[in-house]
């Protein structure tokens, strides 16, 4: 993460890099802290909820009765989508996202390859696997046209963002170019660019909580 992220803490805040630490090193830290009256604040690399390792934490936090709650951020790929300017939902052609990795050192069960995945022709953001560039390919291409645009979106919302577009076929060969190895979501995209009807959101005669009465077309 920026290291601007924590050089905002008040100077008589005790920050401690957990990068070297195990599970039950972190939660030491948090114990002593919580239980000394004090406030701990666990800032993430990433959103927790995601890949983060949040169950294996909020559950000594429970077993050892320290209240917790998680503060909510965008996640990458909805930064991403943003910064580019671009929608994972399509009318009539892509109306679902799916959050998902390739296989790293938490493995991925059988049933959500990617390539699986990809076949239902819905959006994609793959997050954590920029490791397996050619693997991802591999897998792309047995679901999906070459041509298939990917957005590759690299330290996404930090000041030094990257935002590289590819397509399915030249995915590693761009991932490998621009060292985009880490720190980046592919947005995986087979409706964009695709000639679609306009959505009925604000079709003339579509009626809804805040448009109850329709307006007049002449």
């Amino acid at each position: 993460m920026p290291l601007a992220i924590v050089a905002g803490a008040d100077k008589s805040a005790r920050v401690v890099d957990s990068a070297p630490l195990t599970l039950e090193e972190c939660h030491a830290l948090v114990h002593e802290t919580a239980l000394s009256g004090k406030n701990v604040a666990r800032v993430h690399t990433g959103d927790p909820c995601l890949f983060g390792a949040l169950l294996e934490q909020t559950s000594l936090l429970d077993r050892d009765g320290i209240p917790w709650h998680v503060i909510p951020g965008v996640t990458a790929a909805c930064a991403a989508a943003a910064a580019a300017g671009v929608s994972f939902s399509v009318p009539e052609i892509a109306q679902s996202l799916v959050i998902c990795r390739m296989a790293g050192r938490t493995p991925v069960p059988e049933a959500e390859r990617l390539g699986r995945l990809a076949a239902h022709g819905a959006s994609l953001a793959v997050y954590l696997s920029g490791h397996a560039a050619r693997e991802m390919q591999d897998e792309l291409l047995t679901a999906l046209p070459a041509q298939t645009p990917v957005l590759c979106a690299h330290c996404v919302g930090w000041p030094e963002q990257k935002l590289v577009w590819t397509t399915v076929e030249d995915f590693a060969a761009t991932v490998a170019a621009h060292a985009l190895e880490r720190q980046t979501v592919f947005l995986v995209l087979p409706a964009h660019g695709r000639n679609a009807p306009a959505s009925r959101l604000y079709a003339a005669n579509f009626a809804h909580a805040f448009r109850t009465t329709l307006p007049h077309c002449s």
